[in-house]
């Protein structure tokens, strides 16, 4: 796979109220950021990586980023950042055909993850592709098609969808299943004992 002219979204405009508020991202992990960590894994695997943020841009100012806030008000949740991302690339990459997105508190997903979620949908095979790990789905882990930008806007604004898997189960959505080793490559942080088991991870990884 070729990743030139697929477009990287970092997720991260959610409020972290299992972690009390503020950006779990920003956690040490380790001796880096939780965001660090993502930016490590993904940015290999895109051509350029967005992040989605919203409030003062300025507390990213060293991972040296693209920043957009949300299309949408009202913290619309992980498709008002899909919707984001599209609309960048629209603007930024007109060549982009497809963005993947990456939640900026899981950081051990796969580092083959998006070409296997492009394998997926290549060559018409599906419209669209989420990961999947222990029988579980994570929706917020997909590759969106830059050309479904105005049905989700109007999904997210006229129809006042928030779910991932209400508008994903419009479209022919393909599923593609990671094997987990050790801990579940999809395990995210939402509260410090989340990361108390991340550290333990890291230091036997």
């Amino acid at each position: 796979m070729n990743s030139k002219n697929i477009l990287g979204i970092l997720l991260a405009g959610g409020k972290s109220r299992r972690m009390g508020g503020g950006d779990k991202c920003l956690l040490n992990l380790g001796h880096k950021t939780i965001l660090q960590h993502v930016i490590d894994r993904a940015a290999p695997q895109v051509d350029r990586l967005l992040l989605n943020a919203n409030g003062d841009p300025d507390r990213f100012q060293k991972y040296n980023l693209a920043i957009s806030s949300d299309s949408i008000d009202d913290f619309a949740g992980p498709l008002a950042g899909v919707l984001t991302g599209l609309d960048w690339a629209i603007e930024h990459m007109p060549s982009c055909k497809w963005v993947v997105t990456f939640p900026t508190d899981t950081p051990f997903f796969p580092k083959n993850l998006v070409s296997r979620l492009f394998d997926s949908v290549s060559n018409g095979r599906g419209t669209l592709a989420c990961a999947a790990s222990g029988f579980r789905n994570h929706p917020a882990f997909g590759i969106w098609p830059v050309h479904l930008r105005d049905a989700l806007k109007i999904a997210l604004v006229d129809e006042g969808v928030r779910k991932v898997d209400e508008w994903t189960n419009r479209y022919n959505l393909n599923t593609v299943a990671f094997e987990s080793s050790g801990i579940d490559p999809f395990f995210n942080v939402n509260r410090l004992e989340d990361l108390q088991l991340a550290e333990s991870h890291l230091k036997n990884d």
